[in-house]
């Protein structure tokens, strides 16, 4: 599994496929054998489960979506992975974000709406409790905090989950899981992008749309200071900021200084906080 990871394309799909062979074999084995599970817990071995090859399968549909994209029947071994992923793990949110991509890219928007809201329900409410002080004041256990934590998906996997849910119209559970990166990074510069984005995609959506347009204005200026300060070489991220302030121009209370930036000293003053509200999670 490790070589499958430091390689790409189809030398990395090689590689997880014959681990994937590896632990199913070890699986069957350790089935027909409850000594050989228990020999496994005595050698203080990590226990092989569905959910670490659902992952491996997971691994091999990425692959799939990205250095294999353009190969021949790429589509159906992608989708073929992550229904394998999620036959030996229904509960992995990772597997059900690929199945919303993957029906997003073949314009099954409802469908993949419902598993993508389904990923996002396993993992959120951990954020959240992550982000909020105990009742009681009392730290919890380290047991449940490591449980909790490994219920979250990686950094880049929930900047994918944001986007997805952009795509999909959820702009509230959107901004809320990207408030969740910025509490633990607000250095990433696609981050307030897709906050602007989100705010700008909901402004152009209500009848009162000048709250939403001062916060994408406010995080695509963000946006643009971070990208400088970083030196980023998204080129086309960055035109697509320079287009969108552009069409929103400068705030009213700004206008005459010309001084859009000025307003970032207080940065969350402008912005929408995102409802506490769990509506968006029952859709």
């Amino acid at each position: 599994m490790y070589l499958g990871q430091i390689h790409s394309g189809t030398e990395a799909v090689q590689y997880f496929s014959k681990g994937i062979e590896l632990m199913l074999k070890t699986l069957e084995q350790r089935t027909q054998s409850a000594e050989g599970a228990a020999a496994a817990v005595l050698d203080h071995e990590p226990e092989l489960t569905g959910k670490d090859v659902s992952v491996a399968f997971c691994s091999v549909a990425e692959i799939f979506f990205t250095d294999l994209c353009m190969d021949e029947g790429a589509e159906d071994k992608c989708k073929e992975a992550i229904e394998k992923a999620l036959q030996y793990d229904p509960d992995n949110p990772e597997a059900m974000q690929l199945m919303a991509s993957y029906l997003f890219s073949t314009n099954s928007v409802q469908e993949g709406r419902e598993f993508l809201m389904r990923s996002v329900a396993l993992w959120l409410p951990c954020q959240r409790s992550e982000a909020e002080p105990s009742p009681s004041g009392e730290e919890e256990g380290l047991g449940d905090e490591e449980q909790q934590q490994s219920l979250i998906p990686s950094y880049e996997s929930r900047i994918t989950t944001a986007k997805l849910l952009v795509e999909a119209e959820e702009y509230e559970t959107a901004t809320e899981v990207l408030e969740g990166l910025l509490e633990e990074d607000d250095e990433v510069v696609q981050v307030w992008y897709l906050l602007g984005w989100a705010c700008y995609l909901q402004a152009e959506k209500t009848e009162e749309p000048d709250t939403f347009k001062d916060s994408a204005r406010t995080y695509l200026t963000k946006a643009k200071k971070m990208f400088v300060k970083l030196k980023c070489d998204d080129l086309a991220l960055l035109e697509h900021v320079e287009q969108l302030l552009e069409e929103l121009g400068p705030a009213e209370d700004t206008a005459d200084s010309g001084d859009e930036g000025g307003a970032l000293e207080n940065i969350g003053d402008d912005f929408v906080e995102s409802s506490d509200d769990e509506e968006a999670m029952d859709h």
